[in-house]
């Protein structure tokens, strides 16, 4: 993983970053900071972060942030990067990247695709993704305490690879009417997001990883992507591996 990182807005106060244990501990009002090892003070003790304010509620929600850490007394500092997602102009898309490089971490609202744009069009999301190389993207689905849902006790992380397969944004039109799409599945890859997953995975007392797939249809490129998994656990014998087809596990969350 490269030596920056971009978190999504909904997962600020979960992420397992500095700022988030900082924000925790003054919100939770535990006493805790002497389990907290901070980073490297730099610039007088505070530190500075990129942030993204994005589209829809990202800048409403963004400000809520801003306030709490100010109320908080946490010691950062927002350069803000605003990001229009209407403009076929890769500026501000490229700012905030140099931004994020020079920051080291970076919050960001949602930043929504235009479709009404020429099909040339990357979404911004996707030019973040591989201009950083954010090949994982990790998400912690847990129950909270008092919150009632359909089911309880959940307790999944699941990891994504990031940067190819649908996302390789690789499409074209062959004749009138007929468009193909290349989803793009390479060895070196597919052996980097499951290892990244079986680290993780011991990192945090996990017993299990899942492959999930569609090797059963994409013989190749999800067949090549299920070997990979195989070959890594192999080295893991510590965590328990298996494999489940898309439409099963779907079936199975629900």
């Amino acid at each position: 993983m490269t030596g920056w990182s971009v978190l999504s807005l909904s997962r600020v106060l979960q992420a397992n970053t500095h700022m988030a244990q900082v924000l925790r501990t003054a919100l939770c009002g535990r006493r805790q900071m002497s389990r907290y090892t901070p980073p490297p003070a730099r610039y007088g003790g505070r530190h500075t972060v990129t942030l993204i304010p994005g589209d829809g509620i990202g800048p409403e929600l963004l400000s809520h942030v801003r306030e709490l850490f100010r109320f908080c007394c946490v010691p950062v500092d927002f350069e803000v990067v605003n990001v229009d997602s209407t403009m076929t102009s890769e500026d501000d898309i490229n700012d905030a990247i140099t931004a994020i490089r020079r920051n080291g971490v970076a919050l960001k609202g949602n930043i929504e695709t235009n479709h009404n744009l020429p099909p040339s069009f990357i979404s911004r999301n996707n030019l973040l993704r591989t201009s950083l190389d954010l090949y994982a993207n990790v998400m912690h689905c847990q129950s909270l305490p008092g919150v009632r849902t359909r089911h309880r006790n959940i307790d999944i992380i699941i990891i994504r690879e990031n940067t190819e397969g649908e996302y390789s944004s690789l499409e074209h039109e062959s004749v009138s009417g007929v468009v193909e799409c290349l989803k793009i599945i390479t060895r070196t890859n597919s052996l980097r997001i499951a290892d990244y997953a079986f680290r993780l995975a011991r990192e945090r007392g996990r017993r299990r990883v899942t492959a999930v797939h569609k090797a059963n249809i994409m013989k190749l490129g999800d067949g090549l992507f299920l070997q990979c998994c195989k070959e890594v656990a192999a080295g893991y014998q510590d965590i328990a591996f298996d494999a489940m087809i898309v439409d099963n596990t779907t079936m199975q969350v629900y």
